[in-house]
């Protein structure tokens, strides 16, 4: 675990942070190359990967200040200090999904084909950035003797974060498996968000850092609901 990698000058290069640069900057090398067989110009798709990590940044920023709302009342400053982690990616889908999709109507580009463009380097782009928790020691599992030893937490502990990777980098490889098939339709992007909720429902058994309510994590009734949705939009797709 190493949260802070070096100093540039008096400027601290802190892991978390590093991780998601780099994630992002894979994730939209990536989606405007495959981009280019809608005609759709790569300086557009920069354009739209900006509105979509500022708005998920945003929106994956609010919900975790939200669900843990007495820590932040009590150190307001922890809210802008991003390098700290604490980033919810129900947060981050819901706001990056609301700005993209304002720009893509603005642009009037084709929906369906635009989310199965993006859908596999959004998984890609997950997982990388999931190495960043586990440097950062955030997101972290429940004790056990097999884990990792995580100094700040002094403890063995399930190493969720290598699983969550694991998880949507097999998403990446499927998604990119099936999207010459059935690409445009806006269907890989559903199997996307079906697979990633189901994949985090699941992880969240496994870690330590969430209350539950009935059994469940907040996060694990999120993923339920978004599942339903995706299923329901399909349908509505089928009917077509």
């Amino acid at each position: 675990m190493h949260p802070l990698i070096c100093h540039i000058g008096p400027f601290p290069v802190h892991s978390y942070g590093l991780m998601l640069a780099l994630a992002l900057a894979v994730s939209a090398v990536l989606f405007a190359r495959d981009a280019r067989r809608l005609a759709i110009s790569s300086e557009v798709i920069y354009d739209l990967v900006f509105w979509i990590v500022l708005s998920g940044l945003l929106g994956a920023r609010v919900f975790y200040v939200l669900l843990n709302v007495d820590f932040f009342m009590a150190q307001p400053l922890e809210i802008v200090m991003l390098q700290n982690g604490g980033l919810a990616w129900q947060g981050s889908f819901a706001g990056g999904f609301i700005g993209g999709l304002l720009f893509i109507r603005k642009y009037r580009l084709p929906l369906g084909a635009v989310l199965d463009s993006a859908a596999p380097f959004i998984a890609l782009g997950q997982a990388i950035g999931r190495i960043g928790c586990l440097l950062n020691g955030c997101c972290y599992g429940k004790a056990a003797s097999w884990g990792l030893y995580f100094p700040v937490w002094q403890e063995r502990l399930i190493p969720t974060q290598i699983f969550m990777s694991l998880g949507e980098l097999t998403i990446f490889l499927i998604l990119r498996h099936k999207q010459p098939k059935v690409a445009g339709s806006g269907r890989l992007f559903i199997l996307y968000v079906v697979l990633s909720s189901v994949e985090r429902f699941m992880i969240e058994f496994f870690r330590a850092d969430h209350q539950l309510y009935w059994g469940l994590s907040i996060f694990q009734y999120v993923c339920m609901a978004l599942v339903v949705a995706a299923l329901v939009v399909n349908g509505m797709l089928g009917k077509k």
